[in-house]
């Protein structure tokens, strides 16, 4: 069975990662595996100087994996910006959903955030595969949109649509 994906989507300081932190314990009470992608464009390090791993890496090993008895970390060069397909497929297992973070051009359901005070127009439309809007306002743009701050009505969204 093919991990389903979401995509929480929106402009910069609209709360994306504010969301995602009230949506994530609300599938997990509902006994739902959740995994998370976030997408940076601008590249990211998640091993710092002097540590082994990184001194692995810096020595030339293509991937390095830091590994716990409660945590496991894979650092790899790519090649390319992967799709959510790609990553998926690759490296996620024992999950029950995907919800990402940006990816606002991928192909996938996206769950746009909306704040009013940043002035500005949504970023995606009905036509952009736009499931729902999250807003601290009304918007009627065509599909539905719940309140920023009600993520169980939200999660009953995701969970009839893709997880029954």
């Amino acid at each position: 069975m093919i991990i389903p994906i979401v995509s929480i989507v929106g402009k910069s300081n609209a709360g994306k990662t504010t969301l995602l932190e009230k949506l994530i314990p609300e599938l997990v009470k509902r006994g739902y595996r959740v995994a998370t992608i976030k997408h940076n464009m601008h590249g990211f390090d998640i091993d710092h100087e002097g540590k082994d791993s990184w001194r692995h890496k810096k020595a030339g090993a293509n991937t390095t994996i830091v590994s716990s008895p409660h945590q496991l970390a894979l650092i790899q060069d790519v090649d390319h910006n992967h799709s959510l397909d790609e990553i998926r497929d690759k490296y996620i297992r024992n999950a029950d959903i995907i919800l990402t973070e940006g990816y606002k051009g991928n192909p996938f359901p996206k769950i746009e955030v909306f704040r009013s005070d940043l002035n500005r127009a949504p970023l995606c439309r009905k036509e952009d595969n736009l499931l729902a809007i999250a807003a601290d306002i009304k918007l009627d743009i065509g599909v539905p949109c719940f309140d920023i701050n009600d993520p169980q009505s939200l999660v009953d969204l995701i969970e009839n649509k893709f997880l029954k």
